[in-house]
């Protein structure tokens, strides 16, 4: 058998392989199929972030997320990871050239880009709304990475070195993550560690289904706005003085 007949046959086998084993899994997966009687339906989580209390200089939401979830930190701008980051802006139309402090992390869209290019179905949305990757699954492809139009997708090059939070999963190397609310802090009834660390009261977390949380009622009746709020993504995360 020549090079060429048996890529052929390698290549069929593979192929054959896939569609017998691979596709019942994606299935099996498929966040679409979860029961309506799932303990995590009938809540979609959200946050208002308050930017008038937000402090330049304060990176406690920061550092409460970095250390909660093991998020990669190298010193290095080409490897680190940024779940939540802050970055300062300046209104073109204000006559004041004053920046002002934004916080952003990934919105866990109701219709999310990232989840509808992933080949594997390694991003998903749960049941109450959260946006999560299974990194058993992701191939490492970071289409979701382009996808994302708030650029809150990031690739993990590197292991991380330091585990501060020795009850959590180390980060997995190859893959694609970005901020999924804390989820596993959710589960237990918890707060996200971000909130948790905000002492200036700027992050407001909670149910947006409940007409009578705090999210919610900020939503109806202060003058909240959400980024890029066109593009029919609906973001889960709004801001208070944008």
């Amino acid at each position: 058998m020549d090079r060429r007949d048996f890529l052929k046959k390698s290549g069929a086998a593979i192929a054959g392989a896939s569609g017998a084993l691979s596709l019942p899994l994606l299935t099996a997966c498929d966040p679409n199929v979860a029961r309506p009687d799932s303990p995590l339906a009938g809540r979609k989580w959200g946050m208002v972030i308050d930017l008038n209390k937000c402090k330049s200089d304060c990176t406690a939401c920061l550092d409460a997320c970095r250390e909660e979830n093991n998020v990669a930190f190298h010193n290095d701008k080409r490897w680190d990871i940024h779940w939540i980051r802050k970055v300062n802006i300046r209104n073109k139309e204000s006559e004041d050239d004053v920046e002002k402090p934004v916080i952003l992390l990934c919105n866990h869209c109701e219709n999310p880009p990232c989840a509808q290019v992933c080949p594997v179905q390694a991003t998903y949305k749960r049941a109450d709304g959260i946006v999560v990757v299974d990194h058993h699954r992701c191939i490492g492809c970071r289409y979701c990475m382009v996808a994302c139009p708030y650029n809150a997708r990031f690739f993990n090059y590197r292991e991380n070195e330091e585990w501060p939070n020795t009850e959590y999963p180390k980060r997995s190397h190859g893959v694609a993550e970005s901020c999924h609310f804390c989820a596993h802090l959710l589960d237990q009834g918890r707060r996200p560690a971000c909130v948790e660390a905000c002492e200036a009261g700027a992050l407001h977390f909670g149910n947006l289904d409940d007409p009578e949380s705090e999210v919610s009622e900020l939503v109806a009746n202060a003058p909240v706005k959400r980024i890029r709020d066109d593009w029919g993504t609906e973001p889960k995360v709004y801001y208070m003085g944008l």
